[in-house]
């Protein structure tokens, strides 16, 4: 990659790690994508965000996602943007949006599992925010 995507915000990297979680099985479900504009448009964190950024960052997303250590780099935007104190914040957004759908590929569990691992999520911290997102996207 020649020249370095632009950095980030705080929640620029929130909505990154949410495309991310979305985009890793291949397939930007609607009922995901729906959770991420939901999520932007009514978590206080978002509070006066450009919401017409989430297409810039999608595109950083799918971008890196090509490049050979793309993911590397995403994470290191990710880290580079986000204050150690919403590292929590981040995964429980991204369980959010991979439990919107109802369905829990492999590839988006394993996604979470490197979130949580490159975030330095504590392990006890995410089973109770995964947990909160099951609960919260159960289906009668």
């Amino acid at each position: 990659m020649s020249d370095s995507p632009p950095s980030m915000s705080p929640q620029d990297a929130l909505v990154a790690v949410m495309i991310a979680v979305s985009a890793s099985d291949e397939q930007l479900r609607t009922a995901e994508l729906v959770a991420i504009q939901r999520i932007v448009n009514h978590a206080p964190i978002f509070a006066g965000y450009d919401s017409d950024r989430i297409r810039q960052i999608s595109q950083t997303v799918f971008d890196l996602f090509e490049e050979e250590d793309g993911l590397d780099a995403l994470f290191g935007l990710i880290r580079d943007a986000l204050p150690e104190r919403l590292n929590e914040t981040a995964y429980a957004l991204a369980c959010d949006v991979v439990a919107a759908d109802g369905k829990l590929p492999d590839m988006e569990l394993r996604m979470l599992e490197e979130v949580r691992e490159e975030l330095a999520v504590d392990r006890l911290h995410a089973a109770a925010i995964e947990w909160g997102a099951r609960v919260r996207h159960l289906r009668a």
